[in-house]
């Protein structure tokens, strides 16, 4: 391929697009982190320019910063947001977007929405497109598609610059290859095009690739910008609950797949404790019951001892509790890209450590013969056979210059290999396979500080190859034993269907991404199994509202895949179970306050007999319940807020306990009470003058400030 061509600004690159595939330009980029936002603006802001440009955005998932609301989440937020996402642009047409002004000559098609943001708006709603994860790729082709830009990580390389997809190689790598071939048909005029940033970590394997993927390479110090990151929130006592119960289905030596947010660092927080303080894990498992509830579940499928074989990691998105559970030494269980190699360190007849012409007699074992030259790299990549010995035409080269029959078939071949061939021990093996990355800054900050060694252990690739079999179904059966897929929903019927994307009156939360294809294959899996994790209840309204219902107008996931679900109140193992089996372990785990109207419910329907009551063990499932159950836990060092940090300083971090305390109580108090509170208060206690100078109410000016600084000074100090 030519060299492509290299752009100091985005604007020329719009010239050079413009001029070679027309102006109809329909642009993939993905989701998440790796959009090249200077590239979209400028796409963006000339399609607004020009309404002759007609521009079609391709994507999924488009970041936001928070917005605050009014003038105390403001004061409270806008510091923090200027100082945590620092100089990362921010897309135009996001905004433009929300308030309606995106010109006509404009559309954005996304197959996943950042949760809840587009809830309220049509365009959005009417331009989503449905789509498991693994399909994206060839859907956005199918769109149409005739640009693919991405944000890149680069390193100088003996040849020149080396390009990283970093962050998303997770669908570019398959669209390009289906750009490629139409063009090469003469179908459609392409263009792939990166936008370099060195802050993305550069990420090897099959993330790693040369400027001549590129068609337009656009690298200048004003791009370099910040990374848009996630910053942590609180994990709550319900979450931390429901990772007290999923890490008990982790089974030593087997896979784990989890997702971003407060429930991912739930799970990861007890699965550490698991390892290093396995008395005091024990102590909670017995606490909530667990062992006692789910004995023969845990046996089979889970466990409670420390991760003596570790874990591996097969995700779509590597979120920052994978590099916990690394330092942990729980993600240790190394996989290796050869089937055959894979299932003799399975079964035990390998030992990676200490290679033995042994591992020759388990390949022709299992039925491999000739090696071809392909395979031959694959396993001197891992250290099967020894950097000396070469492969040429059937045969190979032992470093004293010996020719030997590629055929481990052939007992003679096979003692000269194991003589000659054979390497020490296994190498570059793999702990985890992941799609995307994304999460706070720190996250960013330690994968681009790695020591090589380790980073090579992490695996960035298609979700074509993590998210489903199909690829290469041996080598990823062997690879994902014991594998545990565990992800949330929104809500769960009583016939096992899941709501995780979108609610019955057809508007979308956020999208199907890859947990179909995660369930789907857990059923696949000899030995897998799915987890959804769902909290009992939520607040609508300022009422709780339960999430286990009897039905609901849509789901993401069908009731026959149903499997495992979990609130905090406990576990529902739903596979080949009976409807009625069904409804009870799920009305068994809901709310209390909701346990009799479900019950009543399944049992008007015919689903549950008439006499069957509610277990008394499962009748006492309120937050006041939990809560004490915590309470001595927590007082042990267990179940904090914030299990693996936060971007607040101390005063922050006070303030966002308090402000939501204070807001639910200026709700529900009248206002006559609040002035009549404000006018009679003193002076605020002295410790809270630095947090209310944080949020400008050192001095409050009008009375709905003194209110709010006085209820803020009541709160902090009953919190204190």
């Amino acid at each position: 391929m030519p060299s492509p061509h290299r752009h100091a600004t985005v604007d020329a690159c719009v010239d050079a697009l413009i001029a070679h595939v027309g102006r109809d330009l329909r642009v993939g980029v993905p989701l998440g982190l790796g959009k090249p936002v200077a590239l979209v603006n400028a796409l963006y802001a000339r399609a607004k320019a020009q309404p002759d440009l007609k521009l079609t955005l391709l994507t999924a998932l488009s970041l936001a910063r928070p917005a605050p609301g009014n003038p105390v989440e403001r004061a409270f937020l806008q510091p923090f947001l200027d100082r945590v996402f620092s100089d990362a642009p921010e897309l135009d047409y996001v905004r433009d977007r929300a308030n309606g002004s995106m010109p006509a000559n404009v559309s954005v098609r996304e197959f996943f929405f950042q949760p809840g943001s587009q809830l309220g708006n049509a365009d959005a709603q009417q331009d989503y497109i449905s789509t498991n994860y693994t399909f994206a790729a060839r859907d956005v082709y199918l769109q149409g598609c005739n640009v693919c830009a991405q944000m890149v990580g680069v390193e100088d390389g003996a040849d020149g610059p080396r390009y990283s997809l970093s962050c998303n190689p997770d669908t570019g790598p398959e669209l390009v290859r289906m750009l490629r071939a139409a063009e090469a048909r003469g179908e459609r005029k392409v263009a792939v095009v990166a936008q370099v940033n060195p802050q993305l970590p550069f990420m090897r394997h099959d993330a790693e690739v040369s400027a001549e993927t590129f068609d337009h390479i656009i690298d200048h110090p004003r791009y370099h910008h910040a990374l848009f990151p996630t910053p942590k929130m609180a994990v709550s006592e319900a979450d931390h609950a429901i990772g007290l119960h999923a890490s008990a289905l982790l089974k030593d030596g087997g896979t784990l797949q989890i997702g971003i947010g407060q429930l991912g660092d739930a799970i990861v927080h007890s699965a550490i404790t698991r390892h290093r303080d396995n008395p005091l894990y024990r102590q909670a498992i017995r606490a909530f019951g667990i062992d006692a509830r789910h004995p023969q579940l845990i046996e089979r499928d889970g466990g409670l001892d420390v991760f003596s074989r570790g874990l591996y990691g097969a995700t779509e998105m590597f979120v920052d509790g994978f590099l916990h559970l690394m330092d942990a030494g729980i993600l240790t269980r190394e996989v290796y890209d050869f089937w055959a190699l894979q299932q003799l360190v399975n079964a035990g007849d390998c030992d990676p450590a200490r290679l033995t012409p042994a591992v020759l007699d388990g390949l022709e074992r299992l039925g491999v013969r000739v090696i071809r030259g392909h395979d031959f790299s694959r396993l001197q990549h891992h250290g099967l056979f020894n950097d000396a010995t070469r492969y040429d035409s059937g045969e190979l080269i032992a470093p004293d210059g010996q020719r030997i029959r590629a055929n481990v078939a052939d007992p003679d071949a096979r003692a000269a290999m194991a003589a000659h061939c054979l390497g020490p021990r296994l190498r570059n093996g793999v702990v985890l396979h992941g799609g995307f990355f994304l999460g706070p800054n720190a996250f960013y900050a330690a994968l681009r500080e790695m020591p090589e060694s380790r980073r090579q252990r992490i695996a960035m690739t298609g979700v074509d190859k993590v998210n489903q079999l199909d690829a290469n179904p041996r080598l990823y059966v062997a690879q994902r034993v014991h594998a545990r897929f565990i992800n949330t929903a929104m809500m769960i019927t009583l016939g096992g269907a899941a709501v995780s994307d979108g609610l019955e009156d057809g508007r979308v939360v956020s999208g199907v991404g890859g947990q179909y294809n995660f369930v789907a294959m857990a059923h696949q899996l000899p030995g897998g199994r799915s987890a959804l994790m769902v909290r009992a209840v939520r607040d609508s309204g300022g009422k709780a509202v339960s999430n286990i219902v009897f039905n609901y107008g849509h789901c993401t996931i069908p009731r026959h895949l149903r499997d495992i679900v979990i609130t905090e109140y406990g576990i529902a193992d739903l596979r080949a179970k009976t409807d009625s089996e069904v409804a009870k372990a799920l009305i068994e785990i809901a709310d209390s306050r909701f346990q009799a109207s479900l019950l009543l419910q399944a049992q008007t329907a015919g689903k549950i007999e008439a006499g069957w009551t509610i277990p008394e063990a499962c009748r006492d499932n309120t937050p006041q319940a939990l809560a004490a159950r915590m309470a001595p836990l927590k007082a042990q060092g267990l179940f904090p807020d914030y299990p693996f940090g936060h971007d607040f300083t101390d005063i922050e971090l006070a303030l966002s306990r308090a402000l939501p305390v204070v807001k639910a109580e200026a709700a529900r108090t009248p206002k006559w009470k609040l002035l009549w509170r404000a006018l009679r208060a003193g002076r605020p206690d002295a410790r809270w003058q630095p947090h209310l100078a944080r949020m400008q109410l050192q001095h409050p000016s009008s009375l709905q400030d003194k209110v709010v600084a006085t209820l803020l000074s009541e709160t902090l100090s009953r919190q204190a």
